[in-house]
């Protein structure tokens, strides 16, 4: 019959525990389960250990930052930011402009009976004004083939600044290019800045009045 030997050193038939002493053969008792870790709880009272706010009474979140006094964390807002709003759109209105034709009459150029206006999009990053023409090579944006025989092929350029400003220069044009009621017309390769309800004359009688969004 077989024997074993407690820790204790008794002698003992049973294999599991001594009969002697009761100890259990084979190694000491097994440890009991450690407890689950308690979370610290931050004293009622103190401040925040976050952002320093003092606690209000037993307040499990900070009134300033959030922060959770039961499991010691903050937590992560996610900032919703608003959708970006898109940039208006520049206009301008085209149209035939009898007091500009008046101080600027060529002989032999009669004023258009039909004086229809158009309104056109700027569309960024240029917009260039003159005459098309094959032979040329030009097909500007704002085309005045047909409609301003004063108009040079490459006659003036709208452009859009890094600044969101419009800025209008002459091309060396024939017949200049003019803002509002200046008497004296941009030189060539002049730029001048544009505002709202500015207008720009070209050729022998057209306007072009500028619309901000």
């Amino acid at each position: 019959m077989s024997s074993f030997t407690c820790p204790n050193g008794h002698v003992s038939i049973e294999a599991d525990y001594c009969d002697t002493c009761g100890a259990k053969i084979g190694g000491a008792a097994e440890a009991a389960a450690a407890p689950a870790a308690a979370v610290a709880e931050s004293p009622k009272g103190e401040d925040c250990p976050n952002c320093g706010t003092p606690r209000a009474g037993s307040a499990r979140f900070c009134e300033d930052c959030g922060y959770d006094h039961t499991t010691g964390k903050v937590p992560q807002l996610t900032e919703v930011l608003p959708e970006p709003v898109a940039a208006g759109e520049w206009t301008a209105t085209l149209f035939a402009d009898p007091a500009y034709f008046a101080l600027n009459e060529v002989e032999g150029v009669t004023f258009p009976a039909d004086t229809g206006e158009r309104t056109i999009t700027l569309t960024p990053p240029q917009v260039r004004i003159g005459r098309g023409s094959t032979s040329k090579g030009t097909s500007p944006e704002v085309d005045l083939a047909d409609t301003d025989p004063g108009a040079s092929h490459n006659h003036a350029l709208l452009t859009l600044n890094v600044d969101g400003v419009w800025l209008v220069t002459d091309l060396g044009s024939t017949n200049g290019t003019y803002i509002n009621d200046e008497d004296q017309p941009l030189t060539a390769g002049q730029s001048r800045a544009l505002k709202d309800g500015d207008q720009v004359h070209v050729g022998v009688w057209t306007t072009l009045t500028m619309h901000a969004p």
